[in-house]
């Protein structure tokens, strides 16, 4: 499983859909995803919890177990935050449990620190598991802000030298657009490059030319669902009408059989 996980990132483009259930899950997979990455945003929400490290891990990794199941058979990556601990030991056996509930890749964020910070903790995973474990390190200096802007690409490939050189498998830079920037990425990195969807993202042909590697829903998909639930549940709470509710749901038949 963890070496078709590798092998999806070796050419083309790795369009990964993000869970935040295994219901989700589930649906993204009767929709012909490849993989199955999770949300740690919106597993969070799903369990009553804010995002940042909050979630407990026992049950992020009852999540991971809940979305392997759903996914049959397809890899799949957890959005593994900052390993929820900032001892690279204990990271290194939460790691080690999602690996035991079956995950094929994890994603590991910096959170805009150190890189010397997420290196120990890479280094700790990869010596805890072995090298199956597809590490995709999350290098956060868009989503933080970090630094002038037109220092973040130089920033950016410092620390993916520092990851790569730690073991990491790919490199995440969530909030980079312009294509010169990710052009620099791309041709500056030794890994897979993986992009978040975002508003001004060129399109999937566009980001595959470029030498783009995976492209992730991050929490959209699970904060679209979010807010056309909300939708739905305001008008009804306000006039109690059925017909709205009957409306671009998935039959309760359909999404019955998708569960294994």
């Amino acid at each position: 499983m963890t070496t078709a996980f590798h092998d999806l990132h070796r050419s083309g483009l790795l369009i990964l859909p993000n869970a935040w259930d295994a219901g989700s899950a589930a649906v993204m997979r009767s929709l012909g995803a490849r993989a199955i990455a999770t949300t740690s945003a919106g597993c969070a929400w799903s369990l009553g919890w804010p995002d940042g490290d909050a979630l407990p891990v026992e049950r992020a990794v009852q999540m991971c177990a809940d979305v392997v199941r759903a996914a049959q058979g397809l890899p799949v990556s957890v959005d593994f935050e900052g390993g929820y601990s900032d001892n690279p030991g204990d990271a290194a056996a939460h790691a080690a449990a999602l690996v035991e509930q079956g995950a094929a890749g994890i994603n590991i964020e910096d959170g805009g620190g150190e890189p010397g910070a997420l290196a120990a903790k890479i280094e700790a995973i990869r010596a805890k598991v072995g090298a199956d474990l597809f590490i995709n390190a999350r290098c956060d200096v868009w989503l933080r802000g970090i630094g002038e802007a037109e220092a973040r690409v130089d920033e950016a490939l410092r620390r993916a030298a520092i990851y790569a050189g730690s073991g990491a498998d790919g490199f995440f830079a969530p909030g980079v657009v312009e294509p010169d920037a990710i052009t620099r990425l791309v041709a500056g990195t030794p890994l897979p490059l993986n992009l978040l969807a975002r508003s001004g993202l060129p399109g999937a042909a566009e980001l595959e030319r470029l030498g783009v590697r995976r492209l992730s829903a991050g929490s959209a998909l699970a904060s679209a669902a979010y807010g056309w639930t909300a939708s739905l549940a305001k008008a009804f709470l306000a006039d109690g009408a059925s017909e709205p509710l009957m409306e671009g749901g998935l039959p309760w038949g359909e999404m019955n059989a998708l569960m294994p």
